[in-house]
């Protein structure tokens, strides 16, 4: 059979892409902190060591886990993760993912055990049930959707992997502190200190779950005008404003993560922590971990239940645009400096 030199060329480019697709991709690799790069190659050599030896690679990771903590099979949630979550949160759980650059707010860094909408105080890691809500419900006003429509055990089993992330970020904090500090990387000193660090931290939140102080009243208006009097005198129009709007001077800063942040605009109705009135009593008395906003429980100390006070007049706040009462527009600020 004669072929022109056209279709010679053309068999030829399908021989070489046939080819190219024979090859398999390498499989995604744990990617290590800038502040663990830093290192000279020798210490990074020995953190990576470590590291490996506690919680494994991406092709066998391994959950770092107190004594007679369980749980299910980490190839199911990085499975689950690989499809779900690592566009956003990053193979390594650090938020760099491919999509991420784009978003606002910025996806979570998981590594330094810091998560904002927790059942716990300030600067305490979440239970596990507060990662689950997340994933159920997500953070509404974000780019975090809810996974409710995912089977129970893949919601549980990608909780387990991110964990299994957030530790291994966790103890390579510690291990890299430790590199710096010493110019070495002590095997037993990891083993007898930084693991136990890191595990102790969670064993803590478990036994922290904040409860409210005062029974849940029931919520009326005279509670909002309570409200709105200790939101006007206590510290919260600061950074909300009177209006509830967050378009103050004072509502700008920066998160733990080194990302723009500002208060939140309380009459959109999108609470990044969910709208049952527990959740907003917790964010009230814990503050949000890693952002500029405080824990108000001492400010009440001597009269816990103001505090449903304010959780009633925030709740009046979010209905405000559903009910058709806009408030005036004022100076138009952005969430995220232009570059």
């Amino acid at each position: 059979m004669n072929l022109s030199k056209q279709q010679v060329a053309l068999f030829g480019a399908f021989a070489l892409v046939c080819a190219a697709g024979c090859h398999r991709a390498a499989p995604p690799e744990f990617v290590s902190s800038d502040a663990a790069k830093a290192l000279s190659k020798e210490l990074q050599e020995s953190v990576h060591i470590e590291l490996a030896k506690w919680t494994g690679d991406y092709l066998k990771p391994k959950y770092l886990s107190h004594s007679g903590e369980t749980h299910l099979d980490l190839a199911k949630g990085q499975a689950v993760y690989q499809q779900r979550c690592v566009q956003c949160h990053g193979v390594s759980g650090d938020g760099n993912g491919d999509s991420a650059k784009f978003m606002y707010p910025r996806p979570r860094d998981y590594r330094k055990g810091i998560f904002k909408f927790t059942s716990t105080p300030y600067g305490y890691r979440p239970l596990r049930e507060d990662l689950l809500r997340t994933i159920r419900q997500g953070i509404r006003g974000t780019s975090m959707p809810g996974f409710n429509l995912l089977p129970d055990q893949e919601q549980q089993a990608v909780v387990d992997y991110v964990i299994a992330l957030t530790r291994r970020g966790e103890l390579e904090v510690q291990i890299v502190d430790l590199a710096q500090a010493d110019e070495a990387v002590n095997g037993d000193e990891v083993e007898g200190e930084l693991v136990t660090t890191v595990l102790n931290n969670w064993a803590d939140a478990e036994a922290s779950e904040v409860f409210p102080a005062t029974p849940q009243p029931r919520l009326t208006i005279d509670n909002v005008e309570r409200g709105r009097i200790a939101f006007l005198s206590k510290g919260c129009s600061k950074c909300h404003g009177e209006d509830g709007r967050g378009q103050t001077v004072d509502n700008r800063g920066a998160d733990t993560w080194g990302h723009q942040t500002r208060a939140a605009d309380l009459t959109s109705g999108m609470l990044h922590g969910g709208n049952r009135p527990i959740d907003i009593y917790r964010r009230i008395h814990n503050g949000i971990n890693g952002t500029p906003m405080p824990g108000f429980s001492n400010v009440f100390k001597d009269n816990p239940e103001a505090i449903w006070d304010l959780v009633a007049y925030v709740f009046s706040l979010t209905n405000k645009r559903r009910e058709g009462t806009v408030p005036p527009p004022g100076a138009i600020k952005p969430y995220a400096p232009v570059n």
